[in-house]
């Protein structure tokens, strides 16, 4: 009844158009109708939101939002084709050619239009379960990371089904997929060849989202580098480096290469530092010190069973004191690695400056050659015979040679 009513009215106007050419006046009613649609959508998704019960909702004006384009689209598409019946100047030919765009725009609009609306409510998902109060990070990651992925590969998967079917509106290209299915194993093998990297990824991103060895947010070293986690897409995985730079590695990198997931399990760690300081050092002393520093950093996360003072090493000059304490995340570490080295700097340099590293050297004056260890540079001093060679302090002298007959 609506639909008599809307054509005999299209007809109506149409009349008011019989002295341009017909063709002409076909594509101004259709323009007509168009407009009369995208008028009339604007004055729904501005007005639906103000209903008084409305108003506090915030889902609906967030899905009116995402989909204002798609119901403009919507609306236009099936005014313009509903016109179409009223139309008197083009042929069989092109009105069935129109019919069938038109179909077709309205499954590319639908298929679209159902995707945004999938991608709001994982948006809405993923927001509540991150503003949950005493949320497990592990947990929250690990559902973000899963949506995301699953997410990509759904939206990919139905928008190539929603193309497939919008084209299969038209009689010729129902035709080249009837031909194409017959030769089905030659194309598959071409298309499964030339799209072997991209099939790759997709897999492999499958098993990301499933086993989860990298995670939104996850810490790793790549190269060298402290990168996170910041996107996880269909093919690719984006990483964001701790002075701004973006690695680009493509997903099956982590099913195929060995790396570090610093924060796989729990994003707490160890921050570990090492001092080089002098023999002299009292490490008991030293200890202590390091404890009470360390009550006053406020990236320690308070485990009394992560920390520790030990002497790690040692060479001819100095010692390694390596010096550990937990973190609650890895920016926390950093921090944390950093405040103790240059509390404990300062607490050395103040109270104890003589365990800071040095260089000994040893200066010896000219001598002649039969006194070239002076007893000063000899502790405790000896008493050395000036004749004969030195044996040491509790070996006598080596009497004189004694000289041989015949010779001077």
């Amino acid at each position: 009844m609506i639909e008599n009513s809307y054509v005999r009215s299209i007809r109506r106007i149409g009349h008011l158009l019989d002295w341009l050419p017909a063709p002409l006046g076909s594509i101004l009613i259709l323009v007509f109708a168009a407009g009369i649609a995208l008028l009339s959508s604007r004055i729904i998704t501005d007005a639906l939101p103000r209903l008084p019960g409305l108003r506090r909702v915030q889902f609906i004006h967030a899905i009116i939002a995402r989909l204002r384009a798609p119901i403009r689209n919507g609306l236009m598409i099936i005014a313009a084709s509903a016109a179409l019946q009223a139309t008197v100047g083009f042929t069989d030919a092109t009105t069935s050619f129109l019919e069938q765009v038109f179909i077709c725009l309205f499954i590319l609009n639908l298929g679209f239009g159902i995707i945004r609306t999938f991608r709001l409510l994982t948006d809405q998902y993923l927001t509540r379960i991150s503003a949950r109060d005493h949320a497990d990070d592990i947990t929250v990651r690990s559902h973000q990371t899963q949506i995301r992925v699953l997410r990509r590969l759904i939206e990919i998967s139905f928008g190539v089904l929603t193309v497939a079917s919008s084209l299969m509106v038209f009689h010729s290209v129902q035709k080249f997929g009837v031909s194409l299915f017959a030769s089905a194993g030659a194309a598959s093998l071409i298309v499964g060849l030339s799209a072997r990297p991209a099939l790759t990824n997709l897999i492999a991103g499958i098993q990301i989202a499933v086993t989860q060895p990298i995670r939104m947010e996850d810490m790793l070293i790549l190269n060298g580098d402290w990168a996170w986690v910041e996107e996880i897409n269909a093919t690719y995985v984006v990483l964001r480096t701790w002075d701004r730079r973006r690695y680009i590695v493509p997903i099956s990198y982590f099913l195929e290469n060995p790396f570090q997931n610093w924060t796989h399990s729990s994003p707490s760690l160890i921050a570990s530092l090492f001092l080089w300081l002098d023999y002299q050092t009292p490490v008991d002393r030293l200890r202590e010190m390091y404890f009470e520093e360390l009550a006053k950093c406020p990236d320690w996360d308070q485990d009394k069973t992560s920390i520790g003072c030990q002497i790690a090493d040692s060479n001819a000059q100095v010692m390694s004191i390596r010096l550990i304490a937990g973190a609650p995340d890895a920016n926390s570490m950093w921090d944390l690695a950093c405040d103790i080295r240059e509390r404990m700097l300062r607490r050395l340099r103040l109270e104890m400056p003589e365990c800071l590293p040095r260089g000994r050297t040893a200066i010896v004056p000219g001598a002649p050659e039969q006194n070239a260890w002076p007893d000063a540079l000899v502790a405790p001093p000896v008493n050395r015979p000036q004749d004969g060679p030195y044996r040491g302090p509790d070996m006598p002298a080596s009497p004189p040679a004694a000289a041989t007959p015949g010779r001077p």
